[in-house]
């Protein structure tokens, strides 16, 4: 079904943001949340990347009630935060402990830039991946050219119950996919799987299980087809999951309960 200007109608309530960084997007956050809400959209999860962010995340998620908060350090941060690593550990660590707080991420491996060492983001990786087990908080995973690596790390430090290890912005392609949904991690998808080259990630979205599923803006990155180019926000997370509905053949309304029983099961809102 499509609106009258040909753009994908927008899905019906229910869904929402599983990944998004309101802090950069420059923007009130009483407009972004509305506007999220006026298209079905009704709850976001803010993730931080350092100290700033993640406490800003915190206390966003402390203010609004349909905002919950993800911290960490991201990858690519590692390096600069070494001679510290011991002092901003024990900080997120901390955060985590909000009942706000749902998910440690986004933390991981990223090969694609070169701004940290590798073996630093690995040890870091690990060290995230303990207060996730400690804390019971979901872990949030960025990957980006790392994947034999992530998947071996997982592998070392689990068993992981099912639900429990989301691929933000998922990124692999079709092997992997299967290999996530055979050990129950979720694979949440963002803006790019409605790019006109990106059949390789729409293979992906045809293996992931609907019910390891999830739909992401990263805003203000990302942002979907019709509207790529432009600033993203959470209420772009429509066209996503009008985009994964359409291309695994589900009705909207079905897919965002499935989402939104996807969510309850990974961030125990």
């Amino acid at each position: 079904m499509r609106s009258p200007s040909g753009e994908p109608a927008l899905p019906e309530p229910g869904g929402f943001d599983s990944h998004t960084h309101m802090d950069i997007m420059e923007l009130p956050v009483d407009g972004v949340l509305a506007a999220a809400k006026a298209v079905g959209i009704g709850r976001v999860v803010n993730v931080g990347c350092d100290l700033p962010s993640s406490r800003w995340s915190v206390s966003c998620a402390g203010e609004y009630p349909d905002v919950y908060a993800a911290v960490a350090i991201h990858p690519n941060e590692t390096s600069a935060l070494d001679a510290r690593r011991d002092e901003v550990l024990a900080e997120v660590s901390s955060l985590a402990e909000s009942p706000r707080v749902v998910a440690i991420g986004e933390t991981g491996l990223d090969y694609y830039r070169d701004w940290a060492d590798p073996g630093v983001q690995r040890e870091w990786f690990r060290a995230h991946i303990e207060i996730a087990q400690r804390t019971g908080k979901t872990l949030m995973i960025h990957d980006r050219e790392a994947h034999a690596d992530v998947l071996s790390i997982l592998a070392d430090t689990g068993p992981w119950p099912p639900y429990s290890v989301i691929f933000h912005c998922f990124s692999g392609d079709a092997a992997m996919a299967a290999e996530c949904a055979e050990a129950g991690y979720v694979m949440s998808f963002a803006g790019n799987v409605t790019f006109k080259n990106a059949d390789a990630l729409r293979a992906a979205a045809l293996v992931a299980p609907a019910e390891l599923m999830l739909a992401e803006t990263d805003a203000p990155y990302l942002t979907p087809v019709p509207h790529r180019g432009k600033p993203n926000s959470p209420a772009m997370t429509a066209y996503t999951i009008r985009c994964l509905a359409e291309l695994k053949s589900l009705d909207v309304s079905d897919f965002c309960a499935q989402l939104q029983s996807t969510g309850d099961r990974v961030f125990a809102w």
